[in-house]
């Protein structure tokens, strides 16, 4: 009701007025705000967004921080404010196409490049922008535009705490599994054989640094499981469907959503990549007493448990589905 009022109102074309106009005041922070809080729930109000040219907009806005930090910290929440709305108005699929358009990968990859104050939300507002099939010509873009250069550096070694501000070293390390994960669903042709490539160079170095992470990931939820299993013996029969639900959240939290993300990259390597990154993989698996089927067994609950039939598109569930068992029948 209130999201359509907005709309109705003019309430949407002077937020964007004001977030569009030039240098801070608190007018502009508030208008920030308040757009921010509308794009939360309703697809309506990211359509309208991308037909004010709203995403355009916002990246101009975001602009004059790729190359300068923030002078206040009232500036900082302003900039925040924007990016979160950027992320929010990329969930609306037309908008991904508006984003490609306003050069937004290219944006996103030369603000990682400065790691200024902005470093993380663009780190961020990449996954949103290539995650799932709507994301397929922003992955093609930002292969085009040489962020595989960018990204795997982040992708070796996590940045230190003073690059990432705000941003802890788990959700640092599920933004870079996500967006290159995203690039294997997405891409084709010789843009995906430039991503297997990576993994294949340097002695295997990314390889490595895969199952590493695979490891660190995997351990974090054997500690869930336990946890879990104890209370699952407590409850007993009260265990019903709901709380199985919650158990899965939990374990989710815990890491798993991180590591399906990297057990779904170690699919692709295994199955598209060559001999020695295959042998790579199952000597790494080996020294920490584990095989390929911990793998295998991260990619079936995974299938399981994508999307939802009653909120998401039964298409593109039942594709994803697809994709990862066609994975795993190579295996």
């Amino acid at each position: 009701m209130v999201c359509s009022q907005a709309i109705r109102q003019g309430l949407m074309h002077w937020l964007v007025k004001r977030v569009k106009s030039r240098g801070f005041d608190a007018n502009k922070l508030y208008a920030s705000e308040v757009l921010a809080i509308l794009l939360q729930n309703s697809d309506e109000i990211r359509r309208v967004l991308g037909d004010l040219n709203g995403v355009d907009i916002l990246l101009q806005s975001l602009a004059v921080y790729k190359r300068r930090d923030p002078a206040s910290s009232e500036e900082i929440e302003l900039m925040e404010n924007m990016f979160d709305c950027l992320c929010l108005s990329l969930m609306q699929p037309s908008n991904r196409g508006k984003f490609l358009d306003g050069e937004g990968p290219q944006l996103m990859i030369l603000m990682l490049k400065e790691k200024k104050h902005s470093f993380s939300a663009a780190l961020k507002v990449l996954d949103h922008a290539m995650a799932n099939v709507e994301g397929t010509a922003n992955c093609t873009k930002f292969v085009d535009v040489f962020g595989l250069r960018t990204v795997f550096p982040l992708f070796m070694k996590t940045p230190k705490k003073k690059v990432r501000r705000n941003t802890s070293k788990r959700e640092h390390e599920e933004h870079i599994s996500s967006i290159v994960a995203s690039l294997f669903r997405n891409l084709t042709g010789a843009h995906r054989q430039r991503l297997v490539n990576k993994f294949l160079e340097n002695d295997f170095e990314k390889i490595d640094r895969l199952m590493e992470l695979h490891e660190n990931y995997h351990q974090k939820i054997v500690l869930a499981d336990r946890d879990i299993e104890i209370e699952r013996r407590r409850l007993g029969n009260q265990v019903d469907a709901d709380k199985e639900d919650d158990f899965y959240l939990r374990r989710l939290d815990a890491g798993l959503f991180t590591l399906q993300r990297i057990d779904y990259i170690i699919a692709e390597v295994t199955v598209h990549g060559d001999a020695g990154g295959r042998q790579r993989v199952y000597k790494l698996l080996s020294q920490h007493g584990d095989n390929i089927r911990t793998v295998k067994k991260v990619l079936r609950e995974y299938a399981d448990n994508v999307g939802d039939a009653e909120t998401d598109k039964s298409v593109i569930r039942d594709a994803e589905r697809h994709r990862v068992a066609d994975l795993l029948s190579q295996m």
